[in-house]
């Protein structure tokens, strides 16, 4: 049978460099922050830390630069036990950063400088085949290049391995890459980019499910995530939170949702233990070391 893996990751790995301030800069402006925090990073490196934190068997494909960054992640994934065989040193390229500033009601901006990420293509996931087809659920996102995710998201589908396109961030991505998610993930900012047009959230899911994913999460944040599949539509709510850094919510939902799919849950099923890890992850500063064990979920 060989190995298998509950969920494999082909995305990004970053380091966060994290300030918080009391407000953030209007153009031209300067504001002081708090002391910087570096902390691992990276929507691809965030789920597969977040999938095996819950418990989950988890891998990763991806690329790090040849530097002291490089040496941070790739011991923050080993330590959650990510399987790193086909986590690539990329040489003379500086590691992924993610600059991003924290506000004191906890919500975050991010710029993302992409680094080694931008390396990794195609033959990078073809290297990895066996990893992403041993998979019970292959997970990408759009901080690596398309490419790459075309790449993993074809081998995954040929072989039955089910595909989750977390669209983020929000970029055109072609028809028969959307046509292989099952689900697209998306907030409601990237739901309204991909439909050109806003509306509210059960519009939207239902719209994008229609518009050829086989399902759609839209997550919202504090009011939880609405699914969509041929179904119908169901609204999530999420447990109560006192958000204290919103920085890795997302991932944490999504990678929980990919668990639980992968153990064989229903979507709604899935999409309300994902809404709990990413209530639990609000509660914590930073990303991957905000993620919680099953144990730290909040009651349902």
């Amino acid at each position: 049978m060989g190995e298998r893996w509950d969920v494999v990751v082909v995305g990004s790995v970053n380091a966060d460099l994290v300030v918080g301030v009391d407000r953030r800069p209007a153009p031209g402006e300067t504001v002081l922050g708090s002391d910087l925090a570096t902390h691992p990073g990276g929507k691809g490196a965030n789920q597969a830390v977040a999938a095996a934190r819950l418990g989950g068997r988890a891998g990763i494909v991806g690329r790090v630069g040849d530097d002291g960054h490089g040496e941070l992640l790739r011991g923050a994934l080993a330590g959650d036990g990510v399987d790193l065989a086909h986590l690539v040193t990329t040489p003379g390229t500086p590691t992924g950063v993610a600059l991003i500033t924290v506000g004191p009601d906890g919500d975050n901006s991010i710029i993302v400088s992409p680094g080694a990420n931008a390396r990794l293509g195609p033959d990078d996931v073809a290297a990895a085949r066996a990893m992403v087809t041993g998979a019970s659920v292959v997970s990408v996102q759009l901080e690596v290049p398309l490419p790459a995710v075309r790449a993993a998201a074809g081998i995954a589908a040929r072989a039955g391995v089910r595909v989750v396109l977390n669209l983020s961030p929000a970029a055109p991505v072609p028809g028969e890459l959307l046509a292989l998610c099952d689900p697209l993930v998306v907030n409601a900012h990237e739901a309204a980019f991909l439909l050109d047009g806003g509306g509210d959230a059960r519009t939207m899911a239902a719209a994008l499910a229609g518009s050829g994913p086989r399902s759609a999460v839209v997550t919202l944040g504090a009011d939880g995530a609405v699914v969509a599949d041929g179904e119908g539509t169901t609204a999530i709510p999420s447990p109560k939170a006192d958000a204290v850094d919103t920085t890795g919510a997302g991932d944490a939902f999504t990678a929980a949702l990919c668990l639980r799919l992968a153990r064989g849950d229903s979507l709604r099923a899935a999409a309300r233990y994902a809404a709990r890890a990413g209530a639990a992850a609000v509660r914590r500063r930073g990303a991957q070391s905000s993620f919680p064990t099953p144990d730290e979920l909040p009651a349902p």
